[in-house]
């Protein structure tokens, strides 16, 4: 997830008209995607006021940790690399807890200072090319989340050009803090889905689940199949739709921070069904970068979740996956 420079502000009234049961559609663009909300409420100053509430939120989160916004406090920690330390507030001190605990959880994997290796490795900013070992190495020096210093109040990354984003879980964070807006607004039946990180809240009106379909890699924008879900985040990580070829040789936009080059062990796409949204984000990126059996096992070894890897060879799947799956 890349968190956007801008937020599009909706206008609450152009939300659908309410379908069988209640069930409500409302979309804007905002943390660089399609953000949509489906829900059920008969209501429609109920239904008005958690589409604002979630609205709000959305835009706060993005103005404070968006790297794409000069003004943003993440943005003034980064600028500040290798000078000074910059204060925090406590919810930013509770967001770095959690970049701490993703740290250790991923053993190194989902690292928020990788930013100069995306960068090197960024074949959006112009030709695409393959970085030096020289390159490679300068760019590793200025990653490292236990390189970060703390202390109460203050936060100082000591390298010049050190920077954080927290693109690999920010919009997975947020899914799962307004299907918490949802229910503080009595919303019982939801679906939160913003640029395909979702969580599901009940079920839809008159349906056991919500049905989310799993596209195939190997003809995007088409599906190889469905799963149904309630009280569950889902999340995929892949490369197929972000990747260039050079030399007759494939690289993708995920960074591996432990090697500092793109994956590349034939892993194309890692689905995960867990109990929140992060957590189903932050495992299907572990698996993708561990790839296989690796993968499958890390997710098999997080209480409540479930996957399933594809690589160019093979399916790999966690032992109870197949009661999301639906028939088609």
């Amino acid at each position: 997830m890349q968190i956007a420079v801008t937020v599009q502000a909706p206008d609450p009234a152009q939300s659908s008209s309410p379908g069988p049961g209640g069930l409500r559609k409302f979309r804007w663009q905002a943390l660089g995607t399609t953000c949509e909300l489906q829900f059920a409420t008969e209501d429609f100053a109920q239904a008005v006021a958690f589409q604002n509430a979630a609205v709000a939120w959305v835009a706060k989160f993005e103005t404070r940790y968006s790297r794409f916004r000069p003004d943003s406090l993440l943005s003034r920690i980064n600028q500040a690399a290798g000078q000074s330390g910059v204060e925090v507030d406590l919810e930013m001190e509770q967001m770095l807890n959690v970049c701490a605990a993703l740290y250790e959880m991923t053993q190194g994997i989902l690292d928020v200072t990788s930013l100069p290796l995306m960068r090197l490795w960024d074949y959006r900013a112009g030709t695409p090319r393959i970085p030096s070992e020289k390159e490679i190495a300068a760019a590793r020096e200025r990653v490292g989340w236990r390189k970060v210093q703390r202390e109460p109040g203050k936060v100082f990354l000591p390298i010049a050009g050190m920077a954080l984003d927290f693109g690999g879980w920010g919009k997975e964070f947020a899914v799962d803090a307004v299907a918490q807006i949802a229910r503080d607004h009595g919303i019982a039946s939801a679906l939160i889905d913003f640029g395909h990180d979702l969580r599901a809240i009940g079920t839809p009106p008159g349906k056991p689940g919500w049905h989310i379909g799993l596209e195939d890699p190997t003809h995007p924008g088409t599906y190889r199949g469905s799963i149904a879900v309630r009280e569950r985040g889902i999340a995929s990580s892949g490369d197929y739709l972000r990747h260039f070829t050079l030399n007759g040789r494939r690289y993708g936009h995920i960074i591996d921070p432990r090697t500092g080059c793109p994956v590349s062990n034939g892993c194309v796409q890692a689905t995960v069904v867990a109990p929140s949204c992060l957590q189903a984000g932050v495992l299907s990126t572990t698996a993708f970068v561990l790839g296989g059996e690796k993968g499958i096992e890390a997710i098999q070894q997080s209480l409540g979740s479930e996957g399933c890897l594809l690589t160019e060879k093979a399916r790999y799947q966690t032992r109870s996956f197949f009661q999301y799956v639906v028939e088609n």
